[in-house]
């Protein structure tokens, strides 16, 4: 790269500002880093991925079975829908990514991913908002619903999802899930009142906690998963 950092796309959505960039690490020449920002504020990067490939990861430990169809709501950068399309147990993948800049990201291949992602005949990415879908009544069942949108259930990106994350919104979306399916949800902070919300609609309910040596900023922090089974 001809400088440290490059904007790969500065673009205005009804979110805010969203910006892709591309930089190589001071601190780890030769390592270069796809992050995103939204008003200027830090929201994922591919640095750091651990948290949004267990989400997948773990529930799909949670479903046994072959031919399973997942639904992802958000793209983000990817890793979430990657690692679902990994396992051979996965028949399809529906990504429903709320901004259509980001999906034209993997158009454009300005993520790391594009390409990837643009192979597999599994994976179809429709723009659309998840929680009205989930909301709605269900036209197919999914045996993986995974969820990486907000930051957390009690800090989120807009100001029209709070009935997803409490009991009768949760009870809602178990109803898109077939028998034996998980929810899973990703969020940077733990939340009581959530999982309490997870246990009035669902008969199983796991938390795990994703610890990561985040070197961009010198410290360990932790991300935090919440996954439902009917």
């Amino acid at each position: 790269m001809a400088s440290n950092l490059e904007i790969l796309a500065y673009e205005d959505t009804p979110l805010g500002v969203l910006c892709l960039r591309r930089r190589e690490l001071l601190a780890q020449p030769g390592t270069v880093v796809t992050e995103v920002t939204l008003d200027h504020e830090f929201l994922m990067s591919s640095y750091n991925t651990a948290s949004e490939r267990a989400l997948a990861r773990v529930a799909l430990e949670m479903r046994p079975g072959k031919g399973l169809n997942v639904l992802v709501g958000g793209l983000g950068l990817g890793y979430t829908a990657r690692e679902a399309l990994a396992s051979d147990r996965v028949a399809s993948v529906e990504v429903v990514e709320l901004l259509p800049q980001v999906l034209g990201w993997v158009e454009r291949d300005l993520i790391p991913l594009a390409r990837e992602l643009r192979s597999d005949a599994r994976l179809k990415m429709v723009q659309g908002d998840v929680y009205r879908l989930l909301a709605a009544p269900p036209r197919r069942a999914y045996d993986l619903i995974l969820i990486d949108v907000d930051h957390s259930p009690d800090d989120r990106l807009a100001g029209d999802d709070d009935a997803f994350y409490g009991p009768e919104g949760l009870r809602r979306a178990a109803g898109h899930l077939a028998p034996g399916g998980v929810l899973a949800v990703w969020s940077y902070a733990e939340s009581s009142p959530f999982a309490d919300a997870l246990r009035a609609a669902f008969r199983e309910v796991r938390i795990e906690p994703v610890e990561f040596d985040n070197k961009l900023v010198d410290a360990v922090q932790t991300d935090w998963l919440f996954f439902a089974k009917l």
